[in-house]
């Protein structure tokens, strides 16, 4: 692809601020085009954007073609492809849209071409320019580089695109609207793509209006044309230097400079953590609702830094690779199986990327090293997998500064349920993974309708003020949470009634439930919490169920407690009112070999956001 390069601006106020600056810093840059002025990390603007591409052309004018003469011969750049406008003072300008259709007119450019603004200051030096190139090619049209304004940035002050998230398709453009015109804060930059066979629209639009900028060209096209023109995301700032004065120059070169510096060296950690379901479960996935909440015993923690490789370190007691002795291996491979972290965090990263580049959000080129700590206890359906999925995530977004708008959190839930059932062929419901995205106490409603209508559920999250003591026990050796599932989902599909109904059921239990934690009315919870499990034992049979299982809740209720399964076993959840039998239960449950605790529910609004460390 060719990219041309527009550095023919005038008469700045940047230039004259330099000219005139009575410091004497900056008096070896005075005459200096904007674009070879020193970027971020010392570099010229113009030498970052012309490293990214094999065939480049300039477009400047008479006033300072000798600069860039100068650069070319010191740079090894052809001094052809170094158009000279003619003009010389601002008055006389030719204009963006007719300084790009001079080059493409004389050098005879038969091509897809990119036109990019050469004194454009970039906030990261590392998005992939290969991944603009894929996505331009993808889709039908011109495309248009866009990010999103910073708190400081006006939008009067851009060109403003609005965008169909689900097409990526650029449904309005406008140029430095006035306040009141939209509610976007999607900026466009000189950073676009255009197709050969729209390039004779350039001469058209000049006919109409001769040195108007790109920004009408684009309103022009957009608006009136109705052209297919998408949009791309570079998550990261962009700074027309031409624009600002020698203060805001110096501040964003300051802040860009900063920025870079200084996030290799911190590292981002953040937790996930497990999840008991209070109601409703397992009928997440059969279009069903439910109840569920986070808790702070148990959590996936991962940690993200950048490096110059990128690296997935194995947990030492998940990711075996090393073993004491051949009976030490079959022990850890019976009890712990063959699957760890590893996985998780390999398919996160792939699927990642494969959302970005689909939803139109260049990455940057940076490299990373991740690694994963947690104490959730494994196979006892506690959601210890989509933990691990969902921390690597929130580090992820975070490293590549994706925003909620990019990945709202519905579609967040989506993506790490996708992640394990369509990468790594995993069991699930949506259930878990929601929960882990919003955090403390949530409802969801998984009907049919809203599922089809929007591809997700309803997602209401609760009060979590004055919940009463639930306990959490489970089998210290469980099977593989996994096979509790059994052939419940071919038979739902297939319209027996007995599962129909119960999914049915399931549902309204957890309405009822709803209002109970509402009511603040524990003796209907804990009569709800045991009908869940009836029902539940109805449908599944106690032989799916297994013995282990049955054996904790017989247990519980001998002590008056009301309990169910938390998730696809392996554990259960209970609720005891009476806090002299959970003080006996609790013995009762390490007697009979299995761990026991109190829970310890994890409220978002009280602790730190987005469990962040």
């Amino acid at each position: 692809m060719i990219c041309i390069l527009l550095v023919a601006g005038h008469g700045t106020v940047l230039e004259a601020q330099i000219k005139n600056d009575e410091t004497g810093l900056y008096s070896h840059l005075t005459g200096v085009p904007k674009a070879l002025l020193p970027g971020v990390g010392g570099r010229k603007i113009l030498d970052f954007w012309r490293q990214l591409f094999t065939e480049v052309y300039l477009v400047t004018n008479a006033d300072k073609y000798k600069y860039y003469e100068r650069w070319a011969t010191a740079n090894d750049f052809p001094v052809e492809n170094i158009v000279n406008d003619g003009s010389t003072t601002l008055e006389d300008r030719l204009g963006a849209v007719a300084d790009l259709e001079l080059v493409i007119r004389s050098r005879k450019l038969q091509d897809d071409i990119m036109v990019i603004a050469g004194d454009m200051l970039c906030a990261d030096q590392n998005f992939d320019i290969a991944q603009v190139i894929r996505f331009f090619r993808s889709e039908p049209g011109e495309l248009i580089i866009y990010y999103e304004l910073e708190e400081s940035e006006k939008s009067s002050s851009r060109g403003i695109v609005e965008v169909c998230p689900d097409t990526h398709r650029v449904t309005r453009f406008l140029e430095k609207p006035q306040d009141g015109l939209t509610a976007s804060r999607l900026a466009s930059v000189v950073f676009y793509c255009l197709q050969r066979d729209t390039l004779s629209h350039l001469s058209d639009f000049l006919r109409l209006q001769p040195q108007a900028s790109f920004g009408r060209f684009w309103e022009w096209l957009v608006n009136e044309k109705q052209l297919d023109v998408f949009g791309m995301k570079l998550p990261t700032g962009f700074q027309l230097i031409g624009q600002v004065g020698l203060s805001d120059y110096t501040k964003w070169l300051t802040h860009y400079s900063t920025k870079q510096q200084n996030n290799p060296a911190k590292p981002i950690t953040y937790r996930s953590f497990a999840r008991v379901g209070l109601m409703g479960n397992p009928s997440d996935g059969f279009n069903g609702k439910t109840i569920a909440m986070s808790i702070s015993n148990f959590w996936a923690e991962v940690t993200l830094v950048e490096s110059q490789t990128l690296v997935l370190v194995p947990h030492p007691l998940n990711d075996p690779t090393e073993f004491g002795s051949l009976q030490d291996l079959f022990c850890i491979s019976r009890k712990e199986g063959y699957l760890g972290g590893l996985r998780l965090l390999q398919a996160t990263c792939k699927k990642f990327y494969q959302f970005c580049s689909k939803q139109g959000i260049a990455l940057t080129k940076q490299n990373f090293t991740l690694k994963y700590d947690t104490n959730i206890p494994r196979q006892v359906g506690l959601a210890g997998s989509s933990a691990i999925v969902s921390a690597t995530l929130k580090c992820l977004m975070k490293f590549y500064n994706i925003t909620d708008n990019d990945l709202p959190k519905p579609i967040r839930a989506n993506f790490i349920l996708n992640v394990e059932t369509d990468e790594l062929f995993i069991t699930a419901g949506l259930q878990d993974r929601v929960v882990q995205v919003y955090e403390g106490l949530v409802y969801m409603d998984f009907s049919k309708n809203l599922m089809a209508e929007q591809g997700y559920g309803n997602y209401v999250s609760m009060d979590m003020s004055g919940l009463p003591h639930f306990w959490l026990a489970y089998l210290s050796d469980p099977s593989d949470s996994g096979r509790i599932h059994s052939n419940i989902r071919q038979r739902w599909l297939s319209g027996e009634p007995l599962v129909v109904e119960a999914m049915k059921s399931f549902a309204e239990l957890t309405d009822q439930a709803r209002l109970a934690l509402q009511d603040r009315d524990w003796r209907r919870l804990a009569q709800l919490m045991d009908q869940n499990f009836e029902l539940r034992r109805s449908v599944y049979t106690d032989d799916c169920l297994g013995p282990g299982n049955l054996k904790m809740v017989q247990l519980a209720r001998q002590f008056g407690s009301a309990v169910k399964l938390p998730g696809s076993g392996g554990a259960v959840v209970g609720l005891c009112l009476d806090e002299e039998k959970l003080v006996e239960m609790r013995q009762a449950f390490q007697e009979a070999g299995c761990v026991f605790c109190v829970i310890a529910p994890y409220n978002p609004s009280a602790s730190t956001v987005g469990g962040q460390h």
